[in-house]
């Protein structure tokens, strides 16, 4: 029974495996606890260097911008005119050029606010900012990486509601792996994995989360973080630009949804680092790219409660991956949870 004994769980999209051992969830918890994110958060800080109107670490001084705000990374991982590095002595050694844009996009004027408390509209402006910088970042770099990693227990220094947008010149690796498992995949069975993929769990049910007419979420069958999500829409699309209006407002919808759904797991600001893949750009948009399928990894670290989190050590970075739980398990819970948020219930 896959709830009380172990088994190995085969990932088709990195083609790796994961250890699930859900009996160990039961074991006392001695470990680490962590501290809940401040509930105090200042609406407005001068201090914070992503509040309108502040004025940041180089000197710029914010607009009083009124929905979303993107700006050049102040302290970018990549920027455009990087050198070449110099010629390898031994293939062992190797080292490549590495050139980009790295960006900040907040999603709200307001530091106190986070997605799932925003409007639909405003999810909805953050959707066509990040589709508009992947279309923008897109025409020239191979790959445009949006994420968010929400929480100090993530590494987020700032609660003002943000994420980044890295555009690079190569492939990372984990773009190069989803590539080629995608397009061994439609190579083999004719069919994009992702596409077929979902509408196998729309029909199982068992790891379903939440659902509308153009996406889905899932705990994936191969989930390795406690409650790992999968975006995914139910049509095939390539890219986060090519999303019509109606697909972009229903996304609006199941991403308010589920953000709900994780704040009220523990009642907490849930921590994650999230971030959408989708086929390459630059040189890729001349190229056929239909083994791609546009969709979005949650990575939450919490496990058993605000303060207990899941640690990737140990057996996981010596030999694999391991879950405390079943993914089918974690659906469940996350399935059952209401849909209004635990700070706008009546009291």
């Amino acid at each position: 029974r896959p709830a009380e004994h172990q088994h190995a769980r085969y990932n088709p999209l990195r083609d790796d495996w994961v250890l699930v051992s859900a009996h160990r969830v039961k074991r006392p918890w001695q470990g680490q606890l962590e501290k809940p994110p401040p509930e105090d958060v200042p609406r407005w800080d001068p201090n914070n260097p992503l509040c309108p109107g502040a004025t940041r670490s180089n000197g710029e001084v914010n607009p009083q911008y009124e929905g979303t705000f993107v700006f050049p990374n102040d302290f970018p991982a990549l920027q455009p005119d990087a050198p070449e590095p110099g010629d390898s002595d031994h293939p062992l050694f190797r080292a490549a050029a590495a050139r980009g844009v790295c960006k900040v996009m907040c999603f709200h004027p307001w530091s106190d606010l986070t997605l799932p408390l925003m409007s639909l509209a405003e999810i909805r402006a953050v959707i066509d900012a990040w589709a508009e910088l992947a279309a923008e970042l897109g025409a020239s770099y191979p790959w445009v990486q949006i994420f968010e990693n929400k929480g100090a227990m993530m590494g987020c220094s700032n609660p003002h509601p943000h994420c980044q947008v890295w555009a690079s010149s190569f492939l990372p690796n984990e773009a190069c792996l989803e590539d080629r498992t995608q397009r061994q995949h439609l190579s083999q069975h004719g069919v994009p994995m992702l596409l077929e993929y979902a509408e196998q769990e729309a029909h199982r049910k068992e790891r379903l989360v939440v659902e509308n007419a153009d996406w889905l979420v899932v705990v994936p069958y191969w989930a390795t973080w406690p409650y790992q999500t999968l975006l995914l829409p139910r049509r095939h699309v390539c890219r986060l630009q090519d999303l019509h209006e109606g697909e972009r407002d229903s996304l609006a919808s199941i991403m308010q949804r589920l953000l709900i759904k994780y704040d009220n797991l523990f009642e907490v600001s849930f921590p994650y680092s999230m971030g959408w893949h989708g086929a390459p750009t630059g040189p890729y948009l001349e190229k056929d790219c239909g083994h791609w399928q546009l969709h979005a990894h949650y990575y939450p670290p919490l496990l058993r409660s605000a303060t207990v989190r899941k640690f990737m050590v140990g057996y996981e970075m010596l030999a694999q991956a391991q879950r405390d739980l079943t993914p089918e398990q974690a659906a469940e819970r996350l399935r059952s949870l209401p849909e209004v948020h635990y700070k706008r219930r009546a009291k």
